[in-house]
C-alpha cells in the first residue's frame, strides 16, 4: 500500500498553505481584524450596560472590543489546550 504523498508522517508538520508567499492564516488574520475595526468604529454610540448589580453607561465600541479580547483570550486558551494533547 503507498501513501498519500499529502498527508504529513507521523512527527511531521503540515505544509501551510501561502498565497503569493504570504501565509493564508497571515492574509486571513488581517481581514478578520479589519473587519473588526471596521465594525467598531462603526459603532460609537453610548449605551448603558446592565451587570447583576450595577449599570455602565459606556461607549459601544468599548463593549465589543472587550468581547472580542475575551474571546480571542478563550480562543488562545482553548487552541493552547488542544494543542497539547
Amino acid at each position: 500500500m503507498t501513501r498519500n504523498s499529502e498527508r504529513p508522517f507521523a512527527g511531521q508538520k503540515a505544509k501551510q498553505s501561502e498565497i503569493a508567499g504570504i501565509p493564508t492564516r497571515l492574509i486571513v488574520g488581517v481581514v478578520v481584524a479589519g473587519l473588526a475595526l471596521w465594525f467598531l468604529l462603526a459603532n460609537l454610540n453610548s449605551v448603558r450596560i446592565q451587570f447583576w448589580v450595577f449599570t455602565v453607561t459606556s461607549p459601544l465600541w468599548i463593549a465589543l472590543a472587550a468581547t472580542l479580547l475575551i474571546g480571542g483570550v478563550l480562543g488562545y486558551l482553548v487552541k493552547g489546550r488542544r494543542d497539547s494533547r
